[in-house]
């Protein structure tokens, strides 16, 4: 039987009333959706008969209305604000950690993070110290990719199987490096859902946004006007690639921080 492809949701932080951000820039802020945001969301999932899946969970393609649910970086919020939320709607998640940043003012602790796992949220990787895996050395790759993957290991006690790539940057050096250090998917953030025929190591992911209405919430979930986002996130891209990643990042730093 085929199967409907999945949309894959990419979410960061939440933002808690009283409580401070772990970064401050509009590229970063703009990804941060407020708790009571989040939250009308997986109320939406659930009252639209969708299930909520973590990575292993989506891959398999169940026959049900199914969202894959990631979060990136591995931020405090996880554990404290999100997978309260997660639970009270019976959904499960991948956690995307970022393993140089735990324990740090604002991620999850190590103690945080078995507490995650013991929760049954399935813990994946997204790199050592958020470096774009596009633009290292085999060197630097293996410590972002192969050496995190093992400390994230080492506080949960069992093998993780998942890695994003920060920034959604990644090369074939960076794939090779994925599947040499025993990761079984790796996952962009690249505007397209994911069905059976899919590269495993080429999974795409939408980012939400902290404006996106419900309506168009709906819609991407849905698999909806997802060739328009494909179009832009092109175009984004093949600016990247002409200026590289740094004069990239510093122009839409300051186009992000221009009032509009």
């Amino acid at each position: 039987m085929v199967r409907s492809p999945i949309v894959f949701l990419m979410y960061h932080e939440l933002e808690l009333a009283g409580r401070k951000l772990c970064q401050s820039e509009p590229g970063y802020v703009r990804y941060i959706l407020p708790l009571d945001a989040f939250r009308r969301q997986m109320e939406w999932v659930k009252q639209s008969g969708f299930r909520g899946l973590s990575v292993s969970e989506a891959l398999l393609f169940p026959a049900e209305p199914s969202v894959c649910l990631t979060f990136d970086d591995g931020c405090e919020t996880d554990g404290m604000a999100a997978a309260p939320v997660l639970l009270e709607f019976g959904f499960h998640a991948t956690f995307y950690l970022t393993a140089g940043f735990l324990g740090k003012p604002g991620y999850l602790s190590a103690e945080q993070v078995r507490a995650l796992d013991a929760q049954g949220f399935e813990i994946g990787c997204h790199s050592m110290t958020h470096a774009y895996l596009s633009d290292l050395s085999e060197e630097e790759l293996r410590r972002e990719v192969v050496d995190a993957k093992t400390r994230i290991e080492q506080i949960v006690g069992h093998a993780i199987e998942h890695l994003s790539c920060p920034g959604g940057r990644y090369n074939q050096r960076a794939l090779a490096m994925a599947r040499c250090a025993g990761f079984k998917t790796v996952a962009n953030s690249e505007f397209h859902a994911n069905g059976s025929a899919t590269n495993a190591y080429q999974l795409g992911r939408v980012a939400m946004l902290r404006d996106l209405r419900v309506d168009e919430f709906s819609s991407l979930c849905h698999g909806r006007g997802l060739w328009k986002k494909r179009l832009q996130h092109r175009t984004r891209r093949g600016v990247q690639r002409l200026l590289g990643n740094r004069a990239y990042d510093r122009l839409r730093a300051v186009l992000l921080s221009e009032p509009s």
